[in-house]
């Protein structure tokens, strides 16, 4: 694959992976557009661990506390804010785990990857995060969520399995209906990704390990960089920008995006 192809992918996950508007969505439409082959799987999975490596670096503080609280949460106790954590992280993470599963089983996945997909997809739930940033309360902090929290959220991590719909987004939406401030929605589902990221990263790469090469693993390695460094960006930006402005300008973007995917799609 040519540089500049990897430099314009790994750019484009590592800036979309935490923005509310789709990471997996871009990834798809970008060969469409462009009249590029598909990047493939091994690509994927790089890009994937650099954006792992950015959010696990930002949140270091609540990283650390939650491997200190992991082996607590094994012996069944969770009396601690970071096994507690850890536990809930793992609640989280299963309803996305065990929906992938399925789509994979039944090639589900791959019939999902069209432009019509995202495009409704990326107009609907842009749509409905407006809907809860405006409706939601904010008097909740990511250090009170329940057991029930981390279910809904998990479901709502799942439903981001749809491609375009944005695994970010969802979790954000989920969290501002729940009632958490948009800061504190935007760290939890940021804190959801780690082991999101590590499962399904894990479950992709075992299909590589008959088809690795060099070449692929050194197009992988500057992917990973490249995302990396884009990721830990757009996430500085994206939680300063909280502070003082909406998710609004997120859901204009995905709304005139959609519109215009659908447009090529049905036109």
């Amino acid at each position: 694959m040519p540089l500049y192809h990897i430099l314009i992918l790994a750019l484009i996950q590592g800036i979309t992976e935490f923005l509310p508007i789709s990471s997996s969505g871009h990834l798809i439409l970008l060969p469409q557009l462009a009249g590029w082959q598909d990047q493939g799987v091994a690509l994927d999975v790089s890009v994937h661990v650099g954006t792992l490596l950015a959010v696990m670096l930002y949140f270091r503080a609540d990283v650390a506390m939650v491997l200190r609280g992991i082996p607590a949460m094994l012996r069944g106790r969770l009396d601690s804010p970071g096994a507690r954590m850890a536990f809930l992280l793992f609640v989280a993470t299963v309803p996305v785990m065990a929906l992938g599963l399925v789509l994979k089983a039944t090639g589900l996945v791959d019939a999902m990857r069209s432009m019509a997909v995202i495009g409704w997809t990326m107009l609907v739930f842009g749509v409905i995060l407006y809907a809860a940033d405006k409706l939601g309360p904010e008097d909740r902090r990511a250090e009170g969520w329940t057991f029930r929290d981390a279910i809904l959220l998990g479901l709502w991590q799942a439903v981001a399995l749809i491609p375009g719909t944005s695994r970010s987004g969802s979790t954000i939406t989920g969290a501002r209906f729940l009632g958490f401030e948009r800061h504190d929605a935007a760290r939890l589902s940021m804190l959801m990704s780690i082991p999101t990221i590590i499962a399904s990263g894990a479950i992709t790469a075992l299909d590589l390990v008959e088809t690795a090469n060099a070449q692929a693993a050194i197009d992988g390695a500057i992917g990973a960089a490249i995302s990396f460094v884009a990721a830990l960006f757009a996430l500085k930006v994206m939680m300063k920008f909280l502070a003082a402005v909406s998710f609004t300008p997120y859901v204009i973007y995905r709304v005139l995006l959609g519109m215009f995917l659908l447009w090529m799609a049905y036109a």
